[in-house]
């Protein structure tokens, strides 16, 4: 097996040779698999894989992998947290690692391997847990036969178990009785510690071990991969989405063109010059058929269209709208617009193939294992056991290494020229053929009462399909459910509600984009709900206070208001905004401050956020996922888009679609609030969504403008040299 030249130890290597053998056990929620534990002795240390996410060094070193995609979000060291809670081991001896593909790998609740709709916690936690349980009871067995006691008369604590039926005591470390404990059978209902003693590691602020090695340059992400025998490739992917490889002109010398249909892959001496010969290669291209509709002024005129007359299909009806509207003493009508917008992972799109005629492997930095994995088997035609994906550290992901046309360019590639391939897209190709996230245009009715209250919502959403695209059997009679996340189940007070989606049909491609639906509707929403309290005569946080029915809403809006100290007047030439929502299991609330607002200028001073989660896991990486996700979303807020001219998007590099940076990074305050007994939530994209309409809100306060259309700014950045 070809492995990653590391600047250290290949423990990847070693540790996907353990697991891969065949013999080591699996533990899961399902029926476990029985067999021999796989060992491998490196200068005098021997490992076992007890199962297949704890292998044990006797040196007592303990690695424990995740079948998390770890995209900086934290999930290869919180995932492991978790199972090293009932491991009961020293943290401080832990090492982590991705885990490779594999049916033992899938996780029991969504039977897949992949990580988005900030999942893993939320389906991992109790099944991580479990596998820590049995885990640690099939270490005591073995140390309790070894000394001809039962179990009760052990204890476990840091890795080490104690025989108290003697005195003095005697102990063995895990790495002692580890090769043993893999050949015991499988607790099927292990005991839990941490339901009667409590969390020893989780809801802790303990160190990520995944963190030194990003800080000194050895982690490897996919675009570090080096294997032996490999040549570089860069991709040449169609100007127009849809089109196929008429032909291919000669190459550059020294370099090869292999047709991937829809796409060329050009190689070179190393990854720029493969660049180099990629732009100059000459394609002929056969555009698709039929007539498209891939320019932004053609597409507006479409969303116009379907807001004023559909055909929509009905989200959610509650109540008799029509008798409610007829009733309202005041009418509001808004209209939102939010652009189509790129990715812009800092790490391109990139992915190492090595195909034979009897094996594949794989090294991506992919949000799927489990997708590359078929991925695999339907380009080569070989069954699972031939197959082997290496998940690698992502430099980003935020949806866009969800999907699998990176993944397929690097199989073929290497099928065709036979041979490792290692294959990178250009930051231009990155960003100029992007499966974007959906543009979309919302109207929201509203009828008020005399006192303010609502009595009828109306909303339509008109925008693309992601779920037709990538899932279309969950589309029923026209209804993209994901397209309405964060629209329906609002939690304040409404006597009817009518939400309904139009479905636009153009061709530009779209994906999943951190925190999908919920990116665009929560900032309809609660610029709606900001704009009725104004019509109301009512101050925005007693409005959302009076109206919010759900009080795990109501904690964290307070917490964020009284970390902003809503109640005390701004600075001079300050304003603050607020908005609230609940999404991917977690309450959110933020309030922005704002400063030297103009048309072409925001000063974002202040972001204070609240988080009502449910369990917490590690605090620091959750507060550290918050101020991450409000970065992100407000660099889109304020200058994100990317608009098509004939199916050309307008946006290749980073010059003209800009992050924040440091300079107009803004102060974050992340309020933790924990409600007892509450589900766990997710974070990874939990805090993208209410930042854009809160900064809205701030903007209207401070200068009396309501902006209806994202980006909220009208010119760039300021250059990243300034």
């Amino acid at each position: 097996m070809n492995q990653i030249a590391t600047p250290a130890v290949a423990r990847r290597g070693f540790l996907t040779g353990a697991l891969a053998t065949g013999g080591g056990l699996m533990i899961g929620t399902a029926v476990p698999v029985s067999g021999r534990a796989a060992t491998v002795t490196t200068k005098a240390v021997t490992t076992s894989a007890v199962n297949a996410f704890v292998v044990i060094g006797s040196d007592d070193s303990i690695t424990i992998l995740s079948s998390g995609a770890e995209m900086g979000q934290g999930v290869l060291s919180s995932m492991p947290q978790i199972l090293a809670e009932e491991l009961m081991v020293d943290w401080t001896r832990v090492k982590t690692a991705p885990a490779p593909s594999g049916a033992q790998y899938l996780n029991p609740v969504t039977h897949s391997q992949s990580t988005g709709g900030s999942n893993n916690m939320r389906s991992w936690f109790k099944p991580l847990l479990k596998i820590g349980a049995a885990a640690r009871e099939m270490l005591v067995r073995a140390a309790a036969t070894s000394w001809g006691v039962t179990v009760d008369k052990c204890t476990v604590a840091n890795g080490v178990i104690t025989n108290t039926a003697v005195t003095p005591n005697v102990s063995l470390s895990y790495g002692a009785v580890a090769a043993a404990a893999a050949l015991l059978p499988v607790p099927q209902s292990p005991t839990l510690l941490s339901a009667t003693t409590g969390y020893r590691l989780i809801g802790k602020p303990i160190l990520r071990p995944d963190i030194p090695s990003k800080v000194n340059g050895s982690a490897i992400f996919g675009i570090d991969v080096r294997i032996p025998g490999m040549v570089y490739a860069a991709i040449k992917n169609a100007p127009l989405a849809g089109s196929t490889v008429k032909s291919v002109g000669a190459a550059p010398s020294g370099s090869q063109a292999v047709n991937l249909g829809d796409s060329v892959a050009v190689t070179g001496a190393n990854t720029w010059a493969a660049f180099q010969n990629a732009r100059s290669i000459s394609v002929q291209w056969t555009p698709p058929a039929g007539t498209l509709l891939n320019t932004s002024a053609a597409i507006d005129t479409k969303l116009v269209s379907l807001i004023a007359s559909g055909p929509a299909a009905v989200g959610e009806k509650v109540g008799d709208l029509a008798a409610a509207m007829a009733g309202a003493k005041q009418t509001v009508s808004m209209t939102y617009d939010l652009p189509y917008l790129a990715h812009a992972c800092m790490e391109v799109l990139n992915a190492t193939a090595n195909v034979t005629a009897t094996s594949c492997e794989v090294w991506a930095p992919t949000q799927g294992a489990d997708l590359n994995l078929y991925t695999a088997m339907a380009l080569t035609g070989l069954t699972a056991d031939k197959i082997t994906i290496h998940p690698t550290l992502l430099g980003g992901g935020l949806g866009r290494k969800f999907e699998q046309d990176f993944v397929a360019q690097a199989i073929k590639a290497s099928q065709a020229l036979g041979k490792p391939v290692h294959l990178t897209w250009s930051r231009e190709e990155d960003f100029g053929h992007d499966l974007y996230r959906p543009v979309q245009k919302s109207k929201v009715t509203v009828g008020l009462d005399a006192g303010g209250n609502i009595l009828g919502w109306n909303n339509r959403i008109a925008a693309p399909s992601v779920l037709q695209t990538h899932f279309p059997k969950y589309v029923v009679n026209g209804l993209d459910t994901a397209a309405l996340a964060g629209a329906t189940g609002l939690f304040y007070k409404m006597n009817a509600r009518l939400v309904d989606y139009a479905m636009l049909n153009a061709n530009v491609p779209v994906g999943f984009w951190r925190s999908v639906g919920e990116s665009a509707n929560v900032f309809v929403i609660e610029s709606a709900i900001d704009e009725v309290a104004a019509a109301a005569g009512k101050d925005p946080l007693a409005y959302r206070q009076a109206m919010i029915t759900d009080s795990c809403a109501l904690a964290v809006l307070n917490a964020a208001a009284t970390a902003a100290g809503w109640g005390t007047k701004p600075a001079a030439g300050h304003a603050r905004g607020i908005a609230v929502y609940y999404g991917f299991g977690s309450y959110v609330a933020q309030v922005v401050e704002i400063a030297q607002a103009t048309a072409t200028t925001i000063k974002v001073v202040r972001v204070c956020c609240a988080i009502d989660c449910g369990q917490v896991v590690n605090p620091d990486t959750l507060i550290a996922q918050m101020q991450g996700g409000i970065v992100h979303g407000l660099s889109a807020a304020m200058w994100g888009q990317v608009t098509f001219a004939n199916g050309a998007a307008s946006v290749r590099n980073f010059n003209n679609y800009p992050l924040v940076r440091m300079p107009q990074m803004p102060k974050v305050d992340v309020q933790i609030v924990n409600t007892p007994g509450a589900p766990i939530g997710g974070a990874g994209e939990a805090g993208v969504p209410a930042v854009a309409p809160a900064l809205a809100n701030a903007y209207f306060a401070l200068t009396g403008t309501r902006l209806r259309k994202l980006p909220l700014l009208l010119a760039p950045a300021p250059r990243y040299d300034d």
